[in-house]
């Protein structure tokens, strides 16, 4: 996927990475994103924890309301993805803990 790091993507990992304002990263979101592409992206995060806590695509699709196609998907990367997911969960976890 390097062709996906033009110099634009890498301005949006730059402004990214220096937020550190929940409210203004959301304000970003609001305006780069559709409220559904929000939910969306959320919601496959949601489903990256239920999956990485061992839950069944069932428990998964009900809790979440995310079809059993984005949970596979979502699968695939946890395990053969770049490792975003992961890392994303590592923070999640972090967070939890108080670090």
């Amino acid at each position: 996927m390097s062709e996906l790091r033009t110099p634009e993507v890498e301005d949006l990992l730059a402004v990214l990475s220096a937020l550190d304002d929940k409210d203004t990263i959301f304000q970003l979101l609001e305006d780069l994103f559709t409220v559904r592409e929000i939910r969306e992206t959320s919601q496959r995060l949601a489903v990256a924890r239920q999956l990485d806590a061992g839950n069944s695509y069932a428990s998964i699709e009900k809790a979440t309301g995310a079809s059993a196609t984005t949970i596979a998907r979502v699968s695939k990367c946890l395990s053969y993805g770049a490792g975003g997911y992961n890392a994303a969960l590592n923070v999640l976890d972090d967070l939890r803990k108080g670090k």
